[in-house]
């Protein structure tokens, strides 16, 4: 049975992730790539679906966690009566081969061990046939895809899993390597667990020596780790960010809303991006500006919400009907139908990370600011349509006032791009644009009676979305519709002190059953609530928040504040970009950079 989801970390080379559980079983691996079809999907189904447990024979054990300062590279202790052993897991990578390593040492007394296998490809459907190389090696080939593992320890075959047990004395160890290929290439060659650790280690430390933790104050631990978390969803070649590792990790414990999130959503990845560029790790910020060209190349009115880890369009959605899901939460989902969505929302993220990027020192790039151009242009025809949103609901389209607001963003940033950059561009043309929406928004999107901004035009709905009213610079915090608007949301959809996206029991998403609290909603609250000077109440809420974070301080999208447990898909880069900036805007006098990027006077 799959642990509990906050009972998992995250390992991965920027390219493949995978999740470890406190057991010590690796429960789900996509390999070689986010969205490549798992060869471990237990965390999804069961055991039969594959797994790779490597754990003490002893059943009461104590279990206690850490990633090496700096890096993704985690390493287990397991106590039992006889004594620990330290179980350090990572991946990395070779040309044209992914590795998993897991190297177990034994630091006192001695312990009985058991490694157990079960490689099912296809998402845990396809048994793979195994034999043994030349070498001593084991090869497990179905169709395109080979694993080949490499222990030093005795191997033999049982009940279709491959199984190893040995007994490790004081500062002895076992190693095990995992490594995928083509089957149809040639057989990788060896390779040491150690000096894949070591070479990991090394890596990511030097990847994080940019960070200042003195910008991130108390909580300079947990930024760090977000940080780190980013960057594993982030692809190495392509520039791709993935919004999770995961797919079909339920909102709702045995519901049906479970979607696959191993794709690069414009939103989530513009967010990671300003997270990172915030940080000082501006490289990202050139490989994502890249990949967008790449991705969004042709007609700007084909441009998607959402594109593949290299830039793939299409994404069709299906279900896996042998995975009974996570504590049985069906359907199990493979692609996401949302591409073909239009989401005003994205054209203001897309703009407004260009030019924070620009803020913030990234070289100009003519071709980069011409897709921005003709961005802004289809824009125009096109902002007055209603759309789906930011929640991607499957009710029908409306006319969203956060999608609105975003299409002021967009103009917002292309106009100060070239008013600070000396950009070309219709500048007058956009003003006049920029106005008429912000003049649209203010009567049509404002209900006089809740003394609020609604989810839609008409509407009597209350959104989270709302929040980013200020903080994105569409009104100052202190406007009476931003105060009375705070105060609505905290009325209606306050859920034992988090923040829902909507009220589920409205029919605008078109989907059944409820969810749990989406935890970057909350973040935003923290930001306007510094934003409006209630500096002790922002500081509660973060702290909170931040609690949710398990042992080695990962979280996925939404928290359940009845069964306290964490749920959706894991770990979640919207979440962990909500909790570095809110950390960041703590200590920022003027509350969150995004608005204090000089919003347009109105």
């Amino acid at each position: 049975m799959a642990g509990r989801i906050e009972d998992y970390a995250l390992i991965g080379n920027c390219e493949g992730a995978g999740l470890v559980g406190k057991d010590g079983s690796i429960d789900w691996l996509g390999l070689p790539r986010f969205d490549s079809p798992a060869c471990f999907a237990a965390i999804l189904g069961d055991e039969d679906n594959g797994f790779w447990r490597i754990a003490p024979v002893d059943q009461e054990v104590q279990v206690a966690r850490r990633y090496r300062k700096g890096t993704l590279v985690l390493e287990t202790s397991f106590t039992t009566a006889t004594g620990t052993v330290v179980v350090t897991d990572c991946m990395g990578r070779r040309e044209g081969h992914s590795d998993v390593v897991r190297l177990v040492r034994c630091t006192r007394g001695s312990v009985a061990m058991r490694m157990s296998l079960s490689i099912r490809f296809e998402y845990g459907l396809v048994v793979p046939w195994v034999s043994r190389l030349d070498d001593g090696r084991l090869s497990a080939v179905a169709g395109p895809e080979r694993l080949v593992l490499d222990s030093s320890v005795p191997l033999r075959g049982e009940g279709m899993r491959t199984i190893g047990e040995f007994t490790l004395s004081e500062e002895d160890d076992a190693s095990f390597v995992l490594t995928w290929s083509p089957s149809f290439r040639p057989v990788p060659p060896r390779c040491s667990a150690g000096e894949v650790i070591e070479r990991a280690t090394w890596g990511w430390r030097e990847w994080s020596k940019t960070f200042k933790s003195e910008a991130s104050g108390p909580w300079a631990d947990l930024v760090l780790r977000s940080l780190i978390t980013l960057k594993a969803l982030t692809h190495f070649e392509t520039g791709g960010i993935v919004a999770a590792p995961t797919t079909s990790l339920p909102e709702q414990l045995g519901g049906g809303r479970n979607w696959d999130y191993r794709y690069c959503w414009l939103r989530d990845a513009t967010l990671t991006l300003y997270a990172l560029v915030d940080s000082g790790f501006l490289s990202e910020a050139v490989a994502w500006r890249a990949w967008l060209l790449r991705a969004v190349a042709g007609s700007p009115d084909q441009m998607q919400i959402m594109y593949g880890v290299a830039g793939e369009r299409r994404l069709s959605e299906y279900q896996l009907g042998w995975l009974n899901g996570y504590e049985g939460a069906r359907p199990v989902r493979v692609g996401n139908a949302a591409a073909n969505q239009l989401q005003l929302d994205v054209y203001g993220e897309v703009l407004g990370a260009m030019y924070q990027a620009r803020c913030f020192g990234m070289d100009h790039d003519s071709a980069g600011w011409q897709l921005e151009k003709k961005l802004v242009e289809h824009l125009g025809t096109i902002w007055m349509d209603p759309d789906e949103g930011i929640w991607e609901v499957r009710g029908g389209r409306r006319q969203f006032t956060h999608s609105k607001v975003m299409a002021w963003s967009a103009y917002n940033a292309a106009i100060k791009s070239i008013e600070e950059f000396g950009l070309d561009g219709p500048v007058d043309e956009w003003r006049a644009t920029r106005e008429e929406i912000h003049r649209q928004v203010c009567e049509q999107g404002f209900d006089r009676d809740l003394n609020s901004f609604t989810q839609s035009y008409g509407s009597k709905t209350l959104d989270a979305s709302l929040l980013l009213i200020p903080i994105v610079g569409f009104l100052p915090p202190e406007d009476p519709r931003v105060l009375g608007t705070v105060t609505a949301i905290e009325t209606h959809l306050l859920q034992d002190g988090l923040v829902a996206r909507y009220d589920t029991g409205t029919s605008v998403d078109g989907l059944t059953g409820t969810e749990g609290t989406f935890l970057p909603c909350s973040f935003w609250l923290v930001d306007v609530y510094t934003m409006i000077d209630r500096h002790d109440e922002a500081q509660a809420l973060f702290e909170r928040l931040a609690s949710f974070c398990n042992d080695v301080g990962l979280l996925s999208e939404e928290y359940d504040a009845t069964a306290k447990r964490q749920v959706g898909n894991f770990p979640q880069a919207f979440t962990h970009v909500g909790l570095i900036n809110s950390a960041r805007n703590l200590l920022r006098p003027k509350g969150p950079r995004l608005a204090a990027t000089e919003m347009a006077t109105h």
